[in-house]
């Protein structure tokens, strides 16, 4: 622009660009307050409370010119309270913590193939992750319930098991119950790899350090890891980074389904995410209610699940979940595991006793259910399933009596089917983690099994 150009002869976009301009110019307000006390993982700073809201983020510089994150929990006598996503250790009284906004994440289509952290930092050693176009709130509401469209089609996840008896839809949500070391770890990375869909986003939440690479390494290996996004807080994190973790995925994984692709969200695990909530909630002083857990656990799940799922009517992308449950001593009642089961669509469970026996992956069928499943399943595919699981449940009663062979055939025809198909249905459901098994190869090897034309 001229410099003896005037003010009437700047076109609108003119004056536009140079009042942004200008206002880009001006010296941004820094709001910063000091650090009062530390207790636990709470950090008290003072004279800022009124300009701050509950989630935002703070930065304390520590004593040796570190920088800590911090996020704002909750308010008390005057005082914010705030949470560090990092060491406390360098943090002291008289410090300075400045305020530095609401969390977000800028997800690109370049961060397939990445191992990040919950801040969006990559944590693979393959150089910076490049920044998207759009700065997305880590907590976000889902799509409204009178928009979001329908449940879709069918979804292969390539696992027999599977896609007989908890058949998956898109945009479906399940879960995963397990206790430790039964192959959730490895089920999940072999859906990764297998799954009919265009991006697996990975949630790894307060999962063991040594455990990573060989996740990703061997478990998902450069096929699964090439269509994948694996979001990272070990278990040595701050509760904070943990939860983080849980937030990051989704929205990563919202970035991609509002592209119109279908995300597979994989979180290991919602237990671990709810031990997270509950240190944060009983530091903040939140009164323990069923066994130990605040009452805001059990509103933050919600928040969180419900935003898997489909988007909105006619936006072609959806979400599909499959969020797992660590159940201790298979008490499957437990306070996460009963909420987590009443908000998601089905359920599947791990057995250890079946993984004992050699079988994996090692689902128990006749616990495990998919609400959707009619959605999808044809009159053939329901009766066949129907047969299956009615001669796997009477096998199950009479399986004692086989083995101390006290069972004698010939008195009951139904029995005497059970005893001669059921150890074959069960020889169907063992597969290698590197094999794939479309739906339709699945129930045509059932057919086959049970003697019937498919």
């Amino acid at each position: 622009m001229p410099a003896s150009a005037t003010t009437a002869e700047l076109s609108v976009a003119e004056r536009f660009e140079a009042f942004a301009a200008a206002v880009a110019a001006l010296p941004f307000a820094r709001i910063r307050g000091r650090i009062v006390g530390l207790t636990g993982l709470m950090v008290e700073v003072d004279g800022i409370a009124r300009l701050l809201a509950v989630g935002d983020r703070l930065v304390a510089t520590a004593r040796d010119g570190r920088a800590v994150p911090l996020e704002v929990v909750g308010f008390r006598g005057g005082l914010a309270q705030a949470m560090a996503l990092g060491d406390l250790a360098g943090l002291g009284p008289g410090l300075w913590a400045e305020r530095v906004g609401a969390p977000g994440l800028a997800p690109s289509d370049a961060w397939l193939g990445r191992v990040i952290d919950p801040l969006g930092a990559p944590i693979d050693g393959k150089g910076p992750l490049p920044r998207g176009r759009q700065m997305r709130p880590v907590r976000a509401s889902p799509p409204p319930a009178t928009a979001r469209a329908r449940l879709g089609p069918r979804l292969g996840l390539g696992v027999r098991v599977l896609d007989l008896f908890t058949a998956c839809r898109e945009g479906q949500r399940l879960g995963l119950f397990a206790a430790s070391g039964v192959g959730k770890s490895t089920l999940m990375a072999s859906l990764a790899r297998k799954a009919e869909c265009d991006v697996a986003v990975i949630a790894l939440v307060g999962e063991r350090g040594r455990e990573v690479r060989e996740f990703v390494e061997d478990d998902l290996g450069p096929e699964g890891m090439a269509r994948s996004v694996v979001v990272v807080a070990t278990s040595d994190a701050p509760p904070l980074l943990r939860r983080e973790a849980a937030l990051a995925a989704m929205t990563v994984a919202e970035h991609f389904r509002d592209r119109g692709k279908r995300v597979l969200l994989m979180m290991d695990s919602v237990t671990r995410f709810c031990l997270a909530l509950r240190e944060i909630g009983l530091s903040a002083g939140e009164p323990p209610t069923t066994r130990g857990y605040p009452p805001s656990v059990f509103a933050e799940l919600p928040r969180l699940l419900e935003r898997a799922g489909p988007g909105l009517e006619g936006s072609g992308g959806s979400i599909t979940g499959l969020f797992t449950v660590l159940v201790e001593g298979d008490d499957h009642d437990e306070p996460v595991a009963d909420a987590v089961r009443g908000i998601l669509d089905g359920h599947v469970v791990l057995d250890r006793r079946i993984g004992e026996r050699g079988r994996y992956p090692a689902v128990d069928v006749l616990r495990s259910v998919s609400r959707a499943a009619n959605g999808v399943l044809d009159a053939r595919e329901r009766a066949l399933i129907a047969r299956a699981r009615r001669l796997l449940s009477l096998y199950a009663d009479l399986e004692d009596m086989v083995r101390l062979g006290a069972y004698r055939p010939g008195n009951d025809a139904e029995a005497d089917e059970a005893v001669r198909l059921a150890p074959e249905i069960e020889k169907l459901l063992a597969q290698e983690k590197d094999e794939v098994s479309p739906p339709a190869e699945a129930f045509a090897r059932l057919a086959a099994v049970l003697g019937e034309p498919m």
